[in-house]
């Protein structure tokens, strides 16, 4: 059998909005640079560059593909060792393969402090074999939370690189749990469950603790093409006690008028928080909670000060219903509104609690999925055709 090596090359990859060359490869990034320089935290700076929604793709008859790559895996002192991230292969959408990669970087996390301490190590592989011995389109998700530089891919038969434009774009803009915090794998996340199953060209840009209203998050969608828009705002403003209802008003505001400013018509989709217990009618900050042996979270805020404008998602909620209709007053009419107990509400939470008091199990992943599509994506939802 004759190898090809092909380096990773920008025209392979889907689903980011920049790359980086490294001295070892290709790292996607899923904000731009000029975004990246704005960051203000190690938290964001990691979330945006996890690749949740990015994959290589290509048309080839290759039987035998190896991904070469160096992941960067996470630690968190006092908490279990995280799963090595999955690598899903998916053959003309079909998921058909998953492996995972050894060794790599590691980013060492204090959760008491915030800091950040990176180890670096070496390179590794991922393998598939067996796939059909056909033209076919192969697409490698890569781990949704493991940032990944990318080297070569070693075939058995040439690639070709899919252009893209060839679906419809959607871009997803949220929190940790639209960038798949608790799905089992890739594919599994709800937004890309939603993009597969609809035949949508997904852009995820869902940031673990990263979804804060920022300007330069906004100027990045209005920046990047896209056919679909959606937003699911809230949570990350809570658990964060990063402002009050006087700042969060105009902030929304500001944010879309950006946003319109590059996509004046495109269908946009707010959402509006999932069901969270932690959080709805008791404002944040968060804390780790680790008394049970497993890492859970816990709100600190006092619920008496909900009247000073402290933050609830309870509040969050009717707000954002109230701002899309009064935007929708002044003439936008592709601007709308989803309330996020519709795709996960406390019947949902009854039959599957969300594990950690935070974030959804696998199988609400797929529960939010199955909700958003029908709602949004069927004929009379807001980013139907």
């Amino acid at each position: 059998m004759t190898t090809i090596t092909i380096p990773v090359t920008e025209d392979l990859l889907h689903g980011h909005l920049d790359v980086e060359h490294t001295r070892r490869g290709l790292l996607p990034h899923r904000l731009p640079a000029g975004a990246r320089r704005q960051i203000p935290d190690e938290q964001l700076a990691m979330a945006e560059s996890q690749p949740s929604g990015v994959r290589l793709a290509f048309r080839t008859r290759a039987t035998t593909i190896t991904l070469h790559a160096v992941p960067t895996k996470r630690a968190y002192p006092g908490v279990p060792n995280i799963p090595d991230g999955v690598h899903d292969l998916l053959v003309d959408g079909l998921l058909t393969a998953q492996a995972g990669i050894p060794g790599g970087n590691l980013r060492t996390v204090d959760l008491a402090t915030g800091r950040f301490e990176l180890t670096e190590g070496p390179s590794g592989s991922a393998r598939f074999t067996g796939l059909p011995e056909r033209d076919k389109t192969v697409e490698i998700w890569l781990p949704h939370t493991e940032t990944t530089e990318l080297i070569a891919l070693d075939t058995d038969a040439p690639i070709q690189p899919i252009p893209t434009g060839t679906r419809k774009r959607w871009l997803h803009h949220g929190s940790s749990i639209s960038q798949g915090s608790n799905a089992a794998h890739p594919t599994g996340t709800w937004p890309a469950l939603v993009a597969n199953s609809a035949g949508l060209d997904l852009t995820n840009l869902g940031f673990g603790g990263g979804a804060m209203l920022d300007p330069f998050t906004a100027r990045a969608i209005r920046d990047t093409a896209a056919d679909l828009i959606s937003l699911k705002l809230g949570i990350n403003l809570v658990n964060s006690d990063l402002m009050r209802l006087r700042a969060f008003t105009p902030a929304v505001h500001g944010f879309l008028d950006t946003i319109r400013d590059g996509h004046p018509t495109t269908p946009l989709l707010v959402v509006s928080p999932l069901l969270c217990p932690l959080h709805e009618s008791v404002p944040g900050p968060l804390a780790t909670d680790f008394s049970s042996g497993t890492l859970r979270f816990r709100a600190t805020g006092d619920p008496a000060e909900v009247s000073a404008g402290r933050l609830t998602l309870t509040v969050i909620r009717e707000e954002l219903a109230r701002i899309v209709a009064q935007r929708r007053a002044d003439g936008d009419h592709h601007l709308h509104h989803l309330d996020g107990l519709a795709l996960y509400g406390e019947p949902d939470h009854d039959a599957h609690p969300l594990p950690d008091g935070l974030h959804p199990s696998p199988e609400a992943h797929r529960l939010i999925a199955e909700r958003f599509a029908r709602l949004a994506l069927t004929p009379g939802g807001a980013l139907a055709p």
